[in-house]
């Protein structure tokens, strides 16, 4: 814990379900639960600092913000990040949120994350660490039946197996691009799974636009490739 600072409360209560979302592949992660807890009006009791850490300090409207935060609603807790973790310290970041989060009576952890592949589908594949978890899930995800996952939510996943803690991993089908779409079909596996009732037509709505805005770059930057280079300019004078 010397290198993972967590200044939070204690959660309250007992049984919670943690999701935990960092950025990775489309943001799949860090979208819906920053959606999730912004939409359910979670409350947030804490902060996640370390020298890990990149050295960004996010802000919105000029007020500065954590990159790494707690919340809580019920018996859901929320850990929602805006900045990546690189893979050589996912281990001591994974080691440090679940000793803090072992002190509380938990009933299990689920993280959220993208795995891109080649099919425009938006699915959510499924994986977990006992076989009760796994139970959870099928039939609302795809479940891999074999191969790796990787980055910090398979760091957190290898954890909660060693803690015998159960943990499942929702990975949503994307791109290598913000996808708030892939966002959306995991938050609905999260519904089916916690009752949750969430409307994700807003999140749907906003990835119409950041594709709407994407194209609008991609057709830009066609056009500046169609500009003749300078060389290819007339001379004059």
């Amino acid at each position: 814990m010397d290198d993972i600072k967590i200044t939070a409360r204690a959660l309250s209560g007992a049984e919670k379900s943690v999701f935990i979302g960092f950025p990775g592949s489309g943001l799949v992660g860090s979208i819906a639960l920053q959606y999730l807890v912004e939409q359910m009006d979670f409350e947030q009791i804490g902060s996640i600092t370390s020298k890990y850490f990149p050295p960004v300090a996010l802000m919105a409207k000029g007020v500065i913000n954590v990159p790494v935060r707690l919340y809580e609603m019920d018996n859901l807790v929320a850990i929602v990040s805006d900045v990546p973790i690189h893979p050589m310290i996912c281990y001591e970041v994974a080691n440090g949120i679940m000793d803090w989060l072992t002190q509380f009576d938990l009933r299990e952890v689920v993280t959220i994350a993208g795995i891109i592949t080649n099919e425009p589908e938006k699915r959510v594949f499924g994986v977990a660490t006992t076989s009760s978890a796994l139970r959870r899930i099928e039939g609302r995800t795809i479940i891999l039946p074999m191969g790796s996952i990787s980055g910090i939510a398979a760091s957190v996943l290898t954890e909660c197996k060693m803690r015998d803690i159960p943990g499942m991993g929702l990975l949503g089908e994307t791109v290598n691009t913000p996808d708030p779409r892939a966002s959306a079909a995991t938050i609905e596996v999260l519904n089916k799974v916690y009752g949750l009732n969430l409307d994700t037509k807003p999140l749907i709505e906003q990835a119409v636009e950041i594709e709407a805005a994407m194209a609008q770059i991609a057709e830009q930057m066609q056009k500046a490739e169609a500009q003749p280079k300078r060389e290819q300019l007339p001379m004059y004078g």
